[in-house]
């Protein structure tokens, strides 16, 4: 662990990792500098809570301090090619993130979950099957606990399960994961990576310092891409999938199924579980995978699965009104969990299109065009709102109907009234929620809201014919932006 006594640090970013990490620094006694480039009422508070803790805290600062200092912690948010980071790199100061922080100041072994898409549902499950199996650990990092926050926890643990972002892993130096798990690799953050392969080699990072006794749970398809990119793992490898039965383990009509030579066989009926869809299916092949190489026996883990409540905002019903289901899908910020989410949910008794899709938000430099087929077969209209409208309605106005809206309210109603009995409103968002809303959470909140409304309106829970047309606009939802 490194001794911090006395060190001069910086702290860029005042979120939430930007104060885990400023308080675990205090702590060390370290002699700590935090800035951020913005300065709002919020931050302001955050700053007096810091400052009388023996933090120093500057607010709107753009460019790098001149003060002498010997270490430099960032925020998984601030892009390592920023000018500041930059001018910093060039004074020889040694940079590491927030993530890499709380891994040197922690006392327990890290299981480590990445990917574009499930990351914090297999982290919940395998924290869930090493509670059930009585193992000591706690669910942290990029799940919305910094890993700073619990270092001094760590003591007492067994195990660490940690989400981690392909942010978070530009920045690791000594961070080893015993076992990391690599869930799917899809276009995503294109706004900060220029293209998908440099997107793969960040994540390819979580294996960087394992060991060859330490263990690499990867998806099938996910170890294929790292591997035209000649990138290596150096741990023992379990493969999954849902549609390679090449893969150790895989999905096999509703049954995950094992060909590993030491668990040959059936180890989970999805039938018997509250989550559905192949993307899930992979998800809990993961946490298997992972209770597996800890030795934890397998009714055990099928006990806690089998228990396991879907999380909100990822594909949750939130109600059904005149037989139109509103489901919420806000954790949706790419296009492969919105090809997800389409092909998820129930057909139209016809045949046709029967979802009414709402989009948009911040753009992440997708090519929206790449899921216009699928648009064309499951999509009745789309409804796109934020930044990226127009940019997803010149790429889906081929495929689907598609209509600008100026607010998530004014999307569920005019979904409402597009609406007949059969059909699926489906917030899906394929963007970031940074451009209207604190966070995809509050973005899916203000959906449900807007649901929980249509509901007191229709005066009607379910049953018959479709009788929400006519229902007047609102008020255009207030805009709140991150405060990171």
């Amino acid at each position: 662990m490194q001794d911090l006594a006395n060190k001069r640090v910086l702290v860029i970013g005042l979120g939430a990792s930007g104060r885990a990490a400023s308080e675990l620094l205090r702590r060390r006694e370290a002699k700590v500098l935090v800035i951020d480039s913005a300065d709002t009422p919020q931050l302001r508070r955050e700053a007096e809570s810091l400052r009388a803790g023996g933090v120093e805290v500057r607010l709107g600062i753009q460019a790098a301090p001149p003060d002498a200092l010997d270490l430099v912690v960032i925020s998984p948010g601030v892009p390592t090619a920023s000018p500041l980071l930059q001018e910093l790199l060039r004074r020889n100061l040694p940079l590491i993130g927030e993530l890499e922080l709380g891994y040197q100041q922690s006392l327990c072994l890290n299981i480590a979950i990445s990917g574009t898409n499930g990351k914090t549902t297999t982290t919940e499950l395998v924290d869930r099957i090493l509670q059930h199996a009585h193992r000591k650990s706690i669910a942290a990092g990029n799940i919305g606990l910094p890993l700073c926050a619990v270092a001094d926890q760590t003591r007492d643990l067994d195990f660490v399960t940690l989400e981690v972002s392909s942010f978070q892993l530009e920045t690791i130096r000594f961070f080893r994961p015993v076992v990391a798990v690599l869930l799917n690799i899809t276009p995503d953050h294109l706004d900060r990576y220029a293209a998908l392969a440099d997107y793969t080699r960040a994540k390819a990072r979580l294996f960087l310092n394992q060991q060859a006794f330490d263990w690499a749970i990867v998806q099938s398809e996910a170890l294929a891409q790292m591997r035209s990119l000649q990138l290596d793992i150096p741990s023992k490898v379990v493969t999954f999938s849902a549609n390679n039965r090449r893969a150790d383990i895989y999905l096999d009509r509703g049954l995950l199924v094992s060909r590993l030579p030491d668990w040959t066989g059936p180890l989970f009926d999805m039938e018997k579980c509250r989550l559905g869809g192949a993307h899930s299916a992979e998800n809990l092949m993961a946490a298997l995978a992972v209770g597996h190489v800890l030795r934890i026996p397998l009714e055990q883990m099928a006990e806690a699965l089998r228990s396991y409540p879907p999380a909100p905002h990822r594909c949750e019903q939130v109600a059904e009104i005149n037989g139109v289901r509103f489901v919420n899908d806000s954790k949706a910020t790419n296009l492969d969990a919105v090809q997800k989410a389409l092909l998820a949910m129930p057909a139209g008794q016809t045949g046709e299109p029967n979802i009414l899709l709402i989009a948009g938000g911040q753009d992440k430099g997708f090519e929206f065009h790449d899921i216009g087929p699928l648009l064309s077969r499951r999509v009745k209209r789309a409804f796109l709102l934020g930044a990226a409208r127009e940019k997803i309605r010149a790429a889906w106005s081929l495929f689907t109907p598609c209509t600008v809206v100026g607010s998530l309210l004014e999307a569920v109603q005019q979904s409402a009234v597009n609406a007949v009995s059969g059909d699926v409103v489906l917030l899906s968002p394929a963007c970031s929620s940074f451009d209207m809303f604190q966070n995809y959470q509050h973005r899916g909140e203000v959906f449900r809201q807007a649901v929980q409304a249509l509901e007191q309106t229709s005066g009607c829970r379910g049953g018959g014919g479709n009788t929400s047309a006519g229902i007047p606009l609102g008020r255009p939802v207030e805009t709140v932006r991150e405060q990171n």
